[in-house]
């Protein structure tokens, strides 16, 4: 069975918005770490602010640094969950979900192919792991407080969730990859 597998960089005060803002350095410990999401897995979930911003962007990639990026992350098929979007052509291989996000991302999981990877959209990452269909949850922890109001990864009122620590490595610049899966 596939896995549902979520990167996203948080500061230590929880912030993952606008990343660009506060990273201050990216080493090639997290290149690495990123570029195993590309071999890893072979879908992409999406949440519609994230698809929204990343549509416009990435299908202009084809050359410099990001080319690889932009190449695995438009050939590759992207569910895009959003109550607010109408359609999702703007953007090649993107499929709307509505409707059961549960009873889709099963039949995603259910099918053939790689892990199944979140980009970005950290409210999208809430759900999946209050709905128990987040498999893996790496976190970038970079030794910043972010502040100034940016939205955090978990609200407040986020109900309380286990999870078990599977791996965790600090790299050359002060930043800690930490692997968490759900506690059985």
């Amino acid at each position: 069975m596939r896995k549902v597998v979520s990167g996203l960089f948080v500061s230590l005060d929880g912030v993952v918005q606008s990343p660009n803002e506060w990273q201050f350095e990216f080493d090639e410990e997290m290149g690495q770490a990123l570029a195993r999401t590309l071999e890893t897995a072979d879908t992409i979930l999406l949440g519609g602010v994230t698809f929204t911003e990343w549509a416009g962007y990435w299908p202009t990639v084809t050359s410099g640094e990001d080319a690889g990026f932009a190449r695995w992350i438009n050939e590759s098929p992207k569910y895009v969950v959003s109550s607010t979007l109408d359609s999702v052509e703007d953007w090649a291989n993107s499929t709307l979900v509505k409707g059961d996000l549960t009873a889709t991302i099963k039949e995603l999981k259910a099918g053939e192919g790689k892990d199944i990877t979140v980009a970005g959209s950290p409210t999208l990452v809430r759900s999946l792991l209050e709905l128990g269909l987040l498999d893996e949850l790496v976190l970038l922890i970079h030794p910043v407080v972010a502040g100034e109001g940016r939205k955090k990864l978990f609200t407040d009122d986020a109900p309380m969730t286990r999870l078990h620590l599977a791996d965790a490595r600090p790299t050359s610049s002060g930043v800690i990859i930490a692997t968490y899966r759900p506690a059985s």
